[in-house]
């Protein structure tokens, strides 16, 4: 598509155009980017991947028309869906990554020296060779000898599995196309098998003040197959105008939500211990839809 915004000579006057990307958080509510210019537009078996730079968040990836990740705000995601597991972890070897094949995840992965091996279960070969060239700032460590890259769909790929790994994450998009088997509760049951004795899940969960019913559903699932679940948030601005969600999920109850190791993590710029902790502090409104049918509890913020 080229340049979006630009001039143009009609009928002796100069127009300037602008194009505005806009994307339905309800049905109620949309948000708007200001797109500058168009680097990438494709489709692959499974879906259209679109690479735009934008006047506000820089270069942004989208998928299916839904925004995946921003240069400016990526760092938030990437560095709470992987930190607080692996700092929780008292010996994180071995890690698999479902989804995420924009490489950020990936990459915060491997600022823990004691990971020895990461799996990354992509589906669309297609994003990962996009973001290779257009996203390189995160796609930088695809190449690190650590990494198995798996062209497979995680929900298969995972069936087979038992006693694997030390930590699953689950980087998807939303529960929709390719990603709508990864937030079911026979997934669930099967990353549970797939996790050694202390191993850890941890999953984007999407907004639990726009959608509610997904992260009760997501809860109370993940609760069936593992004994200690936790929710927590962050601002994570691309994604929605309310605070963002992540589960936690462990193989064993843990007293603590709190970081185990304090050995400083190399080039975090939103993740901290302090950050870690406070994650975990929900308000009342949250508390309440974590409240599970079975025993009619809240969700612990220790």
């Amino acid at each position: 598509m080229g340049k979006e915004r630009g001039n143009y000579q009609h009928l002796g006057q100069v127009i300037e155009l602008d194009l505005w990307f806009t994307e339905r958080e309800t049905d109620h509510l949309t948000v708007q980017w200001r797109i500058t210019e168009t680097l990438y537009r494709g489709r692959s078996r499974y879906q259209e991947i679109v690479v735009a730079e934008s006047a506000e968040f820089g270069r942004m990836l989208f998928l299916d028309g839904i925004i995946q990740t921003s240069l400016r705000d990526e760092f938030i995601y990437h560095e709470m869906l992987v930190h607080v597991p692996l700092s929780i972890h008292p010996k994180p070897e071995k890690v698999l990554v479902i989804g995420g094949g924009d490489g950020g995840t990936v990459r915060e992965v491997l600022k823990h020296p004691e990971v020895k091996r990461v799996h990354l279960v992509e589906i669309d070969e297609q994003v990962i060779e996009v973001c290779r060239k257009f996203l390189p700032e995160l796609a930088a460590k695809f190449d690190d000898p650590r990494v198995e890259i798996h062209i497979a769909d995680g929900v298969e790929y995972l069936k087979d599995r038992r006693q694997a790994y030390d930590v699953i994450l689950i980087d998807s998009s939303d529960p929709l196309g390719p990603a709508e088997g990864l937030f079911t509760e026979a997934f669930y049951a099967d990353a549970s098998r797939a996790l050694k004795k202390e191993g850890l899940l941890a999953i984007q969960s999407e907004s639990p003040f726009y959608t509610p019913k997904l992260v009760q559903d997501i809860y109370r699932a993940l609760s069936r197959h593992f004994p200690w679940v936790r929710l927590y948030t962050a601002s994570v601005p691309t994604y929605s105008t309310a605070p963002w969600g992540f589960m936690l999920a462990s193989r064993r109850y843990l007293e603590s939500a709190g970081p185990r190791r304090s050995k400083p993590i190399p080039a975090t710029r939103y993740y901290s211990p302090e950050i870690h902790k406070a994650a975990f502090v929900l308000p009342p409104f949250i508390k309440e839809l974590l409240q599970t049918d079975e025993d009619g509890e809240g969700v612990s913020t220790a």
